[in-house]
């Protein structure tokens, strides 16, 4: 098995300009993986040199078997840190390598599991961002794209999912199938896929296209609760998303394939695969419902962006996933029953951009990115919940019909090609009539966040350090105080010039609220009198995406040490007094409870939760918010008043997180967990079970957790192992947690590879805010400066120290 070796931004530039691949013919052996671990390829790939005679190299992470350029054999030996060199090439080129995978476990581009409820075996592939190289040979890089053909073996009882659907399936021979998948269009390496597995599928003919669903079989309940939701939004999504950008997805088929243990979803062509986690495993509330249909769209646009037009290295990762961030809220807001999905993204998204932005993590939303390494570093809040603002700033300062108008030359120009920055830019620069050059230099390659202050009749810009500010085109919202409301009468529009603006005469003693509508990317202040109105009344505002700026700008004021914690509590209690929309209700409860518990002192946390507490049993009187409402009562309940209530709903996720709050208040109680995994469907009820276990205050119960997270990596990526972090790190456990705490750093050190999905899951969701301490922080700075750290870890760790400091010096 050869190391691995990350691929250069010079070396794909020069390997781009010497090679162009004509179509890749892959089969794909999966008879190996219904009892073993061997995932087997044959790739043979026809390309053209355009310097006969040069020598070049293709990307095989496998072991390779045998190997053939020409006809003539390659030494599998020379191959060295996962490249085959290939040399004196002809002008017209036929490669073949065939290769074996035994590395089908750690999720690094290839996952073999086995559903712990009935043993049944499934096999998923994620490639993003260079791991197509460990399935079969390559040229990995996404500007070498080239039609693929499939053809798997795979045992017979399987189903094989790829981009495209079978042309024909044979009838099973020696206990398997071969399935045979026609060309797909010109494709990067990283958005094609091979799943298999007994899956379950549903299929409906939808608004001109074959809609198909897919999932484990111990899923298909959940699956079949789901099915009408997700086919419909598929539907209104396909949609939406051909009328805008005038032009129809390019082919009947769209498939949603869900599978175990994915830290997240990948937009393969026409073949979305994504973690089943997204499966709820009780009745889901507004808010999952809503995120179900984010992530869909989120996936869908990169159909267009990403798999149709595709930039040319990972320095332009934003082009991909700052537009699908930016096209689902879009979509969602305006082709879905989810109306609310900006104020959505406000509250649940963009205070992480913001968070990120404010301290070392932070880079540009165009970053430099020498090797595919460094790319992976930059799948973060920057890239995509900053990314996304940038892209909604430009539609408000363009227009939308302009910017609109230039995504549609844009997809019709670039078709099937490769961009850059300055091509995407110059579409919309084209139909909007104006220079965009200087714009997307400030935007898109300088770090930071503007402020925007309202002050003496003007709105003052100021940019990060104290530099020069961006130009920003905003909305101040002009409210009156109406007695028990507060009413907007206006939203004045501003395009600043410089570091002042002069605004017109606003009406006397009315609170003005910058950035009204959410236009821009920025840390706004409005005047005094209107903060101190804000801070104390935002729950009168009358509009919820303006209640949702005051709630996201006291988050940066606290965050900046601006705003107390017990200021920040009050303010978003005042909110939910008001708000009535339940996904918005169930994002402010999640940042009440957030705040409460790491950004308070220690000694007020149990003050904090108690007036939570509250506010969720008011709210819990309310049908349409009573779910979210006593979710989160459970994460804070105290009495037995509370704890009545929640036995009062019979649901299997709030029996859980019931437990887990027992158990942390050392009332563990081990009957009760057995006879609730025994009712529980969800195939990983086991985890849950793990959950409650661990948030004993007990030394074996984290022992256990430990083991399983981090020494067997058994814990499913994605919710699951989200839900236990927040089981392991409890308030109020931070002599027996500090331990634990050091240990992390241990396990960040130690981590030399793996899936970038798995890796996220790993680095952000168990980091230690609750317990960690000055101590930690010091230590964590030295392994952010340590030598052969993965750059996706330090930047994850960067970014997280940052925070955590804020938070130490709020308690």
């Amino acid at each position: 098995m050869s190391t691995e070796r990350s691929l250069t931004r010079d070396e794909a530039v020069e390997r781009a300009a010497l090679l162009e691949v004509r179509r890749y013919d892959i089969d794909v052996d999966l008879t190996g993986l219904l009892d073993g671990v061997e995932w087997r390829a044959t790739s043979r790939v026809t390309f053209d040199c355009h310097s006969p005679g040069a020598d070049s190299f293709v990307d095989c992470l496998g072991e390779i078997g045998t190997a053939t350029l020409n006809g003539r054999p390659l030494d599998p030996a020379s191959a060295v840190d996962g490249r085959l060199p290939l040399p004196a090439l002809e002008a017209e080129n036929v490669l073949e390598v065939s290769s074996v995978q035994h590395d089908t476990a750690s999720s690094a581009g290839i996952l073999r599991s086995v559903d712990p409820s009935d043993g049944l075996v499934y096999v998923w592939t994620s490639f993003e961002a260079d791991d197509a190289r460990r399935a079969w040979a390559c040229f990995d890089q996404p500007d070498l794209k080239a039609p693929h053909a499939f053809t798997v073996t795979a045992p017979e009882s399987w189903v094989v999912t790829s981009n495209t659907g079978p042309e024909s399936v044979t009838e099973p021979a020696d206990a398997a199938r071969v399935w045979s998948f026609p060309d797909t269009p010109p494709l990067s390496t990283y958005v094609v896929v091979v799943n298999a597995g007994p899956f379950h599928e549903i299929r409906e003919q939808r608004g001109g296209h074959s809609l198909g669903l897919f999932c484990r079989q111990s899923m298909r309940p959940f699956l079949e609760r789901d099915a009408a939701e997700l086919f419909e939004v598929t539907e209104q999504g396909l949609a939406f998303f051909a009328e805008r950008f005038d032009r129809p997805f390019a082919q009947e088929r769209y498939d949603h394939v869900f599978v175990p243990n994915m830290g997240g979803a990948m937009e393969n062509w026409g073949c979305v695969t994504w973690s089943d986690s997204s499966l709820h495993r009780s009745e889901p509330t507004r808010r999952m419902r809503e995120g179900t249909a984010n992530i869909l769209l989120h996936e869908m646009a990169h159909m267009w962006f990403g798999d149709l037009v595709t930039m040319r290295w990972w320095d332009d990762l934003w082009l991909n996933e700052a537009f699908a961030s930016w096209a689902a809220s879009w979509a969602q807001a305006e082709a879905t029953r989810y109306t609310e999905a900006w104020a959505s993204f406000l509250i649940g998204f963009k205070v992480e951009g913001y968070r990120l932005d404010m301290g070392p993590a932070t880079h540009p939303v165009r970053g430099d990115v020498p090797t595919v390494a460094h790319g992976i570093a930059n799948f973060d809040a920057i890239s995509y919940v900053k990314g996304c603002s940038v892209l909604k700033q430009l539609a408000a300062y363009v227009g939308e019909e302009a910017f609109v108008a230039g995504l549609r030359d844009y997809f019709a120009t670039y078709a099937w090609q490769n961009t850059t920055l300055e091509d995407f830019l110059g579409a919309i620069g084209s139909a909007a009539g104006r220079d965009l050059g200087d714009w997307g230099r400030r935007w898109l390659r300088e770090a930071g966040t503007d402020t925007l202050r309202v002050r003496d009749g003007g709105l003052l810009a100021e940019g990060p350090d104290g530099g020069s500010p961006r130009p920003h085109r905003l909305n101040l919202g002009i409210f009156v105080d109406r007695g028990d409301v507060l009413e907007r009468v206006d939203a004045v529009p501003v395009e600043t010039t410089g570091t002042t603006t002069p605004l017109p005469d606003l009406p006397a003693g009315a609170l003005v609220l910058p950035n009204d509508s959410d236009l821009t990317f920025a840390a706004v202040r409005p005047d005094e009198a209107s903060l101190a109105t804000l801070l104390e009344r935002a729950g009168d505002l009358d509009d919820a995406l303006a209640r949702g700026l005051a709630v996201t700008m006291g988050w940066d004021m606290l965050a900046r040490g601006e705003l107390t914690g017990a200021q920040m509590m009050r303010l978003v209690l005042d909110v939910l007094r008001t708000e009535r929309t339940a996904g918005l209700v169930e994002a402010h409860l999640r940042l009440a409870l957030r705040t409460a518990t790491l950004w308070v002192p220690t000694p007020d946390i149990d003050a904090h939760l108690a007036d939570l507490a509250a506010a969720c049993r008011e709210l819990a009187d309310v049908p349409e918010l009573r779910s979210a409402a006593l979710k989160t009562l459970a994460a804070c309940a105290r009495t037995e008043e509370d704890f009545a209530l929640l036995a009062s709903d019979d649901d299997v996720d709030l029996a859980w997180r019931v437990l887990v709050r027992r158990a942390d208040l050392g009332q563990y109680d081990e009957a009760a967990v057995a006879a609730l995994q025994a009712r529980d469907p969800d195939p990983d009820s086991w985890v849950r079970a793990l959950g409650v276990r661990c948030a004993r205050p007990e030394s074996a119960a984290k022992d256990e957790a430990w083991q399983a997270v981090f020494v067997d990596r058994r814990v499913p990526a994605g919710t699951p192992a989200i839900e236990l972090a927040t089981c392991l790190w409890r308030p109020g456990q931070d002599e027996l947690l500090r331990p634990y705490v050091m240990r992390y750093l241990d396990e960040l050190a130690a981590i030399d590879r793996g899936g970038m999905l798995a890796l996220g899951v790993i680095t952000r969701a168990m980091f230690p805010y609750q317990s960690a301490d000055a101590g930690f922080l010091d230590g964590a700075r030295e392994l952010v400066g340590r030598e052969g750290l993965l750059p996706a870890v330090r930047q994850s760790l960067l970014g997280a120290t940052d925070t955590l400091a804020r938070m130490l010096r709020q308690r």
